[in-house]
């Protein structure tokens, strides 16, 4: 009967959107945003709050309450702690969380035998305090690299590199023991598109190898964290996917203790749902958990590259957002249909509000792939994913 109500609510509110005037943004305006009566009308969010508030003391629930698996945001620690409404949006809906880039290898380490552990120590503080996981992201990420490493490298060889790559894996992990419930232990290690090993600084000096090496010393370091092979495009391109796929089996077969696939799912309004289906119910087989680690939905196009965004919307429209709220839906119900209970690690959103997104700096265009607008109100995207977790199958 509970959904029942639910879906009624939510007949009447697409009902109210399709009538609701347009309002638009010019692409042209970054500062501007949506006015808060086209995303949510007063008697919209009247209707629709009933999904978000507990009978018992009438006190607001967040994602967290209505998902049946962990829900992420990540974040810049700093940002949060200083910024009073992104904090209680962090509290209020998370009950995972991640690091955007402080557990990088870059941050931790930027010059030879300097490492900084503040934030890290701030994070962790921060989830115990409120009852949050936290996920680490990430080991080995070819961006993530510092320079002075390769330098050394050139100078001392391989067995010098190899021996780095163990005692900083060794040293990070064991460090953050029992406090961190699991790593994206590498990051990326395929090209953008296609099958094809990157030829990052560790492939090339230690072979394809170095994968299986830093799964085994981050178990040493911690037996008990969950270890995650992380990477995007998997979900839409198929020979990314297979040659992902093939790799975990092999790292299986020689005993890698790899227990986690990671789906950045950094998506478009046109990537398939057939596509994404079918990736899915295949990482499924595998009998991993799967995690989507960086979730966000993009309007324009990219070429995956840094400033390779195209500008293609440059008029938003309450039209668009409700699409991109029923993309949020489907991709919600996606995960619960073919990943199996027990598999489901959790949905982790990144940069989680159109204020801070990386989208637009990376790409160098204007969009709102988030759930929260830049005045952190929540958007149609919201109310989508909601409708997602909380609706029967």
């Amino acid at each position: 009967m509970k959904y029942r109500i639910q879906l009624a609510c939510f007949a009447v509110i697409c009902l109210l959107i399709n009538c609701t005037p347009k309002t638009e943004i010019q692409a042209t305006e970054p500062a501007k945003e949506t006015p808060k009566q086209v995303l949510i009308p007063a008697i919209q969010e009247a209707e629709i709050e009933d999904l978000l508030i507990e009978s018992a003391g009438n006190e607001k629930r967040g994602l967290k309450e209505i998902g049946e698996f962990p829900i992420g945001g990540a974040v810049d620690i700093m940002k949060v702690l200083e910024d009073e409404k992104l904090r209680a949006i962090t509290i209020r809906n998370f009950n995972s969380i991640t690091s955007t880039n402080d557990m990088k290898m870059y941050s931790i380490l930027p010059k030879k035998n300097q490492y900084t552990w503040a934030k890290i120590d701030s994070l962790v503080a921060f989830s115990k305090r409120n009852n949050q996981r936290l996920f680490g992201h990430t080991l080995l990420w070819h961006h993530g690299l510092p320079k002075w490493i390769e330098e050394e490298a050139a100078t001392k060889g391989k067995a010098w590199t190899e021996r780095f790559l163990q005692e900083y894996i060794y040293r990070v992990v064991s460090r953050y023991r029992g406090e961190i419930a699991a790593w994206d232990v590498v990051n990326e290690a395929f090209e953008s598109g296609g099958g094809a090993y990157r030829e990052t600084f560790w492939y090339k000096t230690l072979g394809k190898g170095y994968i299986a090496k830093a799964f085994h010393v981050a178990h040493r370091a911690d037996p008990d964290a969950d270890l995650f092979y992380n990477d995007f495009n998997i979900e839409q391109d198929t020979a990314k996917l297979h040659a992902v796929l093939q790799m975990v089996e092999e790292l299986k077969a020689e005993g890698t203790p790899i227990t986690g696939l990671g789906f950045q799912m950094h998506i478009r309004m046109d990537t398939s749902d057939e596509a994404i289906a079918y990736a899915l119910q295949q990482a499924a087989k595998t009998g991993l958990k799967i995690h989507i680690s960086e979730l966000d939905i993009i309007f324009n196009k990219h070429n995956d590259s840094e400033g390779g965004g195209e500008q293609v919307i440059k008029v938003l429209s309450p039209t668009l957002l409700q699409a991109q709220a029923d993309k949020y839906e489907n991709l919600v119900k996606m995960y619960r249909k073919y990943i199996p209970k027990e598999q489901q690690y959790g949905i982790t959103f990144w940069d989680f509000t159109d204020r801070d997104t990386w989208v637009r700096p990376f790409f160098k265009i204007l969009d709102w792939p988030t759930i929260f607008n830049e005045q952190l109100e929540r958007k149609p995207a919201y109310y989508g994913f909601v409708k997602g977790l909380a609706e029967e199958l």
